[in-house]
């Protein structure tokens, strides 16, 4: 592992609660080093729809750090990871960044792999050659309720307790009957966190984002929580509604705040995210009885958010790049029979996050571009409007500190 700037201790045990993070975090390649390791490398991370993988062969490419995986579904129609790696010198696999194979060739001396990773061929390696001893190195991965999670961890933690929490509040959006009608990728020239904490709050909204707010409501009483987990009476009486029509709606927060899922309102008379606030896919994905049932909203740290719609679903998944560019790819999902054309307009569906993803690379980058000055001084989150950064913020530290601050400190 790569040795963190020398006051990293300093920088972890100082950090003054309910202010901003330092400069060094987000601007430090070591500090970035030091994320992957104890966050990005450990953790589960949302990687794909499942559906995305929609037939034998399909596969996507995930590069994490140092890391490069291919997800992909066998011919069994299960769906697993593998280190993008030949097992003979090591060439990648898999260059594009998705497709579709019928085996995993080796450009490089053709060893093939079947795709649950066995060798099936490699050309003059002798009688004493062990092909079982040479197949893919796996990567922990699991489907979630429609949605692939990979680990790289030697010995991933334990996924059950969020796949047991989430699993009722995703299943009546019937993921598994979902296809993708469009996906954007974007960099942002900004550290992961700064994408993270921009996500957390919609204190920027009103001066932000025109078109989120025709629906989206920036109040924080409606899409924020009360100290002592209260929401106003209205939120209540939204939960009780859906819960009483057997859609799973309750805030819910993982013990360590690593997740979140809640239905939370959307504006009166919104259905969905688009300019005139009416659903944007006719034919409608999953089972939720009321267009206006608001959006499904579940953030997994450190790579995914969500919004789950009566009418269509949008992921979005973070992978960090450098200390300062981050990608954020985001997916629009709709129902597998949706014609385009006749059930949606695809410009109609993908309007509003299109351009709240651009304006969120704006803020992000402007907000990196002020840290970097030498005149950077953490100040003040707003406890109303930013509890949720102080929230992501407070998970962040406590993560860093509990594995590395031992070393750290040892080191000394």
């Amino acid at each position: 592992m790569a040795q963190p700037t020398p006051h990293f201790a300093d920088l972890l045990t100082q950090h003054r609660p309910g202010y901003g993070l330092p400069q060094p975090f987000y601007t430090s390649s070591d500090i970035f080093e030091a994320d992957l390791d104890a966050i990005w490398y450990r953790d589960w991370l949302y990687a794909v729809p499942a559906c995305q993988l929609d037939k034998s062969g399909t596969f996507q490419r995930l590069k994490i750090g140092a890391y490069d995986v291919i997800v992909l579904r066998d011919s069994k129609g299960e769906i697993s990871a593998f280190h993008n790696s030949c097992r003979h010198r090591g060439s990648v696999l898999c260059s594009a960044a998705q497709g579709r194979v019928a085996k995993l060739t080796c450009p490089y001396h053709q060893w093939t792999y079947d795709l649950d990773g066995r060798l099936l061929w490699a050309r003059d390696m002798g009688q004493d050659f062990d092909p079982s001893a040479h197949a893919l190195k796996p990567v922990h991965c699991r489907t979630v309720a429609g949605l692939v999670y990979i680990c790289l961890a030697d010995v991933a933690p334990d996924l059950d307790g969020f796949a047991d929490a989430v699993s009722p509040y995703l299943g009546v959006h019937d993921l598994s009957n979902a296809k993708v009608a469009f996906q954007s990728t974007i960099t942002e020239k900004g550290n992961w966190k700064l994408v993270w904490e921009n996500n957390r709050e919609c204190y920027h909204c009103s001066g932000n984002h025109p078109d989120l707010c025709r629906t989206y409501p920036e109040d924080p009483s409606i899409t924020g929580v009360a100290q002592g987990g209260l929401f106003p009476e209205k939120v209540e009486n939204h939960f009780n509604r859906l819960e009483g029509a057997g859609v799973p709606s309750r805030f819910k927060m993982g013990e360590d705040g690593q997740y979140r899922v809640a239905r939370m309102p959307l504006l009166d008379g919104a259905e969905s995210y688009t300019i005139n606030g009416k659903i944007a896919v006719q034919k409608r994905l999953g089972q939720v009885p009321f267009l206006d049932a608001g959006t499904l909203l579940m953030f997994s740290y450190p790579a995914t958010w969500n919004h789950f719609l009566t009418d269509h679903s949008i992921t979005f998944r973070v992978t960090p790049i450098g200390p300062q560019e981050t990608q954020v790819q985001t997916t629009w999902l709709v129902n597998k029979d949706a014609v385009e054309g006749v059930d949606y307009d695809l410009k109609n569906l993908t309007t509003v996050w299109e351009h709240t993803n651009d304006e969120d690379r704006h803020v992000v980058e402007n907000n990196q571009a002020g840290i970097n000055s030498p005149a950077y001084d953490p100040g003040p989150y707003s406890p109303l409007h930013e509890d949720g950064v102080i929230q992501f913020v407070n998970w962040y530290l406590d993560r860093m500190r509990a594995i590395h601050l031992p070393a750290t400190l040892a080191a000394e």
